[in-house]
């Protein structure tokens, strides 16, 4: 089934676009739900000459979003985040944390333009994002996730290990002496 998206749906297309989706997930969800019109052919032509008239506006915001492109590829991202050992993150970087970012920075992006290539970042290093200013401009944008080292949760893991390998040792103490306690029980029969 054709129909032309009235909104971006995320994963499918954005507003104006033709698209061709199953029956019943137009039928019972996009276009009950405003998301979406028929692909009538007068709907193509009333389509093509919205499209024609806003060309000329466009312009200008795709110029405006190229500008805004060029002052992200210059800025430096580094996200700071809490490390334990190993270099993995307490938690994970993703793209409401470089929203948050970005928007301490001057640059007001909104989350879901945000793509964080590989999903949910989650130990320190050097990450990409594809950033979506416009249908038209998308920024290839990198960034790097930086230690904030967490001293009390390290000192807490190691104790961890050390608590570990002292049990470990315990019982293997206790496997010996159960092992030389059988062994005397036999010589005595």
């Amino acid at each position: 089934m054709e129909i032309i998206l009235l909104k971006d749906v995320e994963n499918l297309g954005f507003a104006d676009d033709i698209v061709t989706v199953k029956n019943g997930y137009g039928r019972n969800y996009l276009i009950p739900q405003g998301y979406a019109i028929l692909a009538t052919p007068s709907a193509k032509k009333v389509l093509a000459e919205k499209i024609k008239q806003r060309a000329f506006k466009e312009k200008h915001i795709i110029e405006e979003a190229q500008k805004l492109a060029e002052q992200l590829k210059a800025l430096q991202i580094k996200i700071p985040a809490k490390v334990g050992a190993g270099d993995k993150l307490f938690g994970s970087i993703n793209n409401q944390n470089l929203a948050e970012f970005l928007a301490g920075k001057g640059f007001e992006i909104d989350k879901k333009y945000i793509n964080v290539i590989g999903g949910n970042v989650k130990r320190i290093g050097k990450y990409n994002a594809k950033v979506r200013l416009h249908r038209d401009v998308i920024v290839d944008l990198e960034f790097e996730v930086t230690p904030i080292r967490d001293e009390k949760a390290i000192a807490e893991a190691k104790a961890k290990a050390a608590a570990e390998a002292k049990r470990a040792e315990a019982a293997a103490k206790a496997a010996e002496a159960s092992e030389e306690t059988t062994e005397e029980v036999k010589t005595e029969e």
